[in-house]
């Protein structure tokens, strides 16, 4: 298979169960430090992942967003609401446009490099909160980068229907160690176990009998 594929990789379990997945596939990861709480945990579990399956990673600092942009993932572990996804408060954990940003980026740098594709991981279980994680957020997108890039790149998100325990189960085939993954949104040294990610996290990862 041909290594055409660059992928946004952030070092939480959905990228990184892509990264593995389609490690064929792809040529580069690029992970983007925006100023959110957990970044330097996530980038860190990235270089780790990427050193093992002997893909290159590109570091990119997007800094200006956690100055400009309002949002309590870029306000510090207080800030983060506790429950889960489906929970109202949690709508305060959106980073305005935040994909959209590192898509613009990531097809630019995919093109730069002569590859033919850039990957994301959004899911299913995104969608309620995100609206830029949702289907038609994608597509659009996806027509934006392609009309966009003189060879036409493709946006690739071959999760964006399915959950999170999907992913998981996929990411678990593929060989991915799930303790080299981060997804904790307060940024501490072991998961909270309380906010959004860390709810979802556990919920698929027991679903498949991982403790985690």
């Amino acid at each position: 298979m041909e290594k055409d594929a660059l992928i946004v990789l952030s070092g939480g379990m959905d990228s990184t169960s892509m990264l593995y997945e389609y490690k064929d596939s792809i040529a580069l990861a690029v992970n983007f430090n925006y100023g959110a709480n957990h970044n330097a945990r996530e980038a860190a579990c990235a270089r780790e992942n990427c050193r093992r399956l002997g893909i290159e990673l590109v570091e990119i600092d997007l800094a200006f967003m956690g100055r400009y942009f309002e949002s309590s993932l870029l306000s510090g572990a207080d800030a983060i609401p506790e429950g889960h996804y489906e929970d109202e408060n949690m709508r305060s954990t959106v980073v305005p446009f935040r994909n959209g940003i590192m898509l613009s980026v990531a097809a630019g740098l995919a093109e730069s490099r002569g590859l033919k594709a850039v990957m994301i991981a959004n899911h299913g279980g995104d969608h309620a909160i995100y609206p830029d994680c949702r289907g038609e957020f994608v597509d659009a997108m996806g027509a934006a980068i392609s009309a966009g890039t003189y060879e036409h790149i493709e946006l690739r998100a071959p999760y964006t229907n399915i959950t999170k325990v999907d992913i998981a189960r996929r990411g678990l085939a593929a060989g991915v160690d799930f303790d080299l993954t981060y997804s904790c949104y307060k940024g501490g040294e072991k998961h909270c176990g309380k906010c959004g990610t860390c709810v979802e996290r556990m919920e698929a990862l027991r679903e498949l009998g991982i403790r985690n």
